[in-house]
């Protein structure tokens, strides 16, 4: 049996087995004493689709080309763990808790379960329809676990504690209630003990894997969450790996998530595929070179794009203003060494560009019904054509701004879409060339039952040529909305040959209005299909 865990938003440092003092995690902490602690972990992205996506592939950012929570979906061609136990003859089960997760992102390829079934409402201010408790997703998962038993089974869990906004049940809440992040992190610790306890005392032979896919910045360099920058606070994961036929300790070499794939398949003595990069976490020798990138702030806003590598405890970041950082002796990364160690950072360049040929990426629409799930739970979905950078664009120079962009959001997943709007109106009259800032007012002005003022904005970029694909696509949608069907086909035509459900909605509706019902039709019976 396999078992592979993953806890969203979890910092490396918030676990009592890593020294952590303020908090509580004695299931986590068993389970770290039994296995191996990898105490140098590192993802490849600071966002949850395209990191899962790196640990169930077994693949770079850059192989599979996920790079971002929305406006991407797995090609086919790429198979997922699950894909390859499942031609061994395990039964395989998936259990996630949020929609990052969705199986409409191409992860449930492989899975013979693949449940991502958190509540559905048509009240998008309704947080159930973005996740779910913890303990509701490891209940399904046990249930499925007991109703395969004598099978080989591979199990995956992924609970969305302690993502923000941090709201841990009763009685964390009240025993946190000075650090409600770590009220979030005990909590999850909790569930797995009540439900992933009694599996692991029934089989103790599974292989056991628990990671975090990114961690959570909490004011470390300016950053209040996840998704702009690349350090330590976000960029480092626990990994505790539990096999029977290995001894418990501790493991200070480099590893990264495309490691664990291997990990499974050498165990299981399967061969691993030649487009792998990753080694099995217990194969001997260094780990060496890692690579990682954030790039969804350069997507969704038109900033910088950030991509870097790790290599003998040296952190290169490029960006406009590059940095270098020495992590055995600088571990929260406060002296930037790029200027003094010029050798290293030519080493290092020269790794990016040999083994990471793209730092750019060609992103789907994301539809409207997907925008607004992903920023009530905290993640923008923009556009942005930009091509060229200066240290202007440079995210380190436009933290605040990040800041402000979530004050908005966190209005919004608080329900006060006056506050979001006037928060939305500010930042577009101090930054009007700022795509993502024009879009977030036009979604909330939608969202405040004002879709006319939001038309608006959106036609303007039109009409001044600064309009992309998706602006138009998401114009379009308002206008099938609206009523305003000519308009709407004039705008979705062009695109009525892709796959995205709430285009092909709009656009059938749009074609329904106008009396093309025959039109309508097929569009609804290809989201069907």
């Amino acid at each position: 049996d396999v078992i592979l865990v993953t806890i969203d938003t979890l910092r490396a440092d918030a676990l009592g087995f890593r020294g952590n003092t303020r908090v509580r995690t004695p299931f986590l902490d068993s389970l770290a004493a039994r296995g191996t602690v990898f105490t140098h972990a590192h993802a490849h992205n600071v966002v949850t689709l395209p990191s899962h996506t790196n640990i169930l592939t077994g693949l770079y950012p850059w192989q599979h080309g996920v790079r971002d929570n929305a406006g991407f979906t797995l090609d086919a061609k790429h198979l997922t763990i699950a894909a390859r136990l499942r031609e061994a003859g395990f039964a395989t089960g998936a259990f996630v808790s949020a929609f990052p997760l969705d199986s409409r992102y191409g992860l449930d390829r492989g899975f013979d379960v693949y449940d991502d079934s958190y509540p559905t409402t048509t009240n998008a201010l309704d947080f159930a329809v973005q996740e779910r408790p913890g303990s509701e997703t490891l209940q399904h998962a046990a249930a499925w676990w007991q109703s395969n038993a004598g099978r080989k089974r591979f199990l995956f869990v992924h609970l969305y504690e302690p993502h923000a906004p941090y709201l841990p049940p009763p009685p964390f809440r009240e025993e946190y209630r000075n650090d409600l992040y770590l009220g979030e992190v005990a909590a999850a610790d909790a569930m797995l003990a009540r439900t992933l306890g009694p599996i692991l005392e029934a089989s103790p032979h599974a292989l056991v894997i628990l990671t975090g896919d990114h961690g959570e910045a909490l004011g470390d360099h300016g950053e209040k969450t996840h998704g702009l920058f690349a350090y330590e606070s976000t960029l480092a994961v626990p990994l505790i790996v539990v096999d029977a036929s290995q001894k418990a300790g501790v493991d200070d070499r480099y590893v990264r998530h495309i490691d664990i794939a291997p990990t499974i398949l050498a165990r299981l003595g399967i061969a691993a595929p030649a487009e792998w990069k990753g080694a099995s976490l217990f194969a001997q020798g260094e780990r060496g070179y890692t690579y990682f990138e954030s790039l969804s702030a350069s997507l969704n806003r038109g900033w910088a794009p950030l991509v870097g590598a790790i290599e003998g405890g040296r952190k290169l970041i490029e960006l406009p203003i590059p940095e270098l950082y020495d992590l055995p002796s600088d571990p929260k990364e406060q002296h930037n060494r790029f200027s003094d160690e010029r050798r290293s950072v030519t080493a290092l360049r020269a790794r990016l560009r040999a083994d990471a040929p793209t730092q750019t990426a060609a992103r789907q629409n994301v539809g409207s019904e997907e925008q607004a799930t992903l920023l009530s739970l905290g993640y923008l979905s923009g556009t942005s054509s930009k091509t060229s950078y200066t240290a202007a664009d440079d995210p380190k120079n436009l933290v605040d701004l990040d800041n402000e962009l979530h004050e908005a959001i966190a209005a919004y997943q608080a329900g006060d879409l006056s506050r979001a709007l006037q928060r939305a109106k500010a930042l577009v009259a101090a930054r009007p060339d700022m795509e993502i800032a024009q879009e977030m007012l036009a979604f909330f002005l939608s969202q405040n039952e004002r879709p006319d003022e939001a038309i608006h904005v959106l036609e303007r970029r039109v009409e001044t040529g600064r309009a992309n694909d998706a602006t138009r696509i998401r114009l379009g949608l308002l206008l099938s909305e609206t009523g305003r069907a000519r308009e709407a086909i004039a705008l979705l035509q062009p695109f009525a040959d892709r796959t995205d459900p709430d285009l092909l909605n709009a656009y059938g509706i749009a074609l329904a209005d106008s009396g093309d019902v025959p039109g309508a039709v097929r569009q609804f019976e290809r989201i069907l299909s």
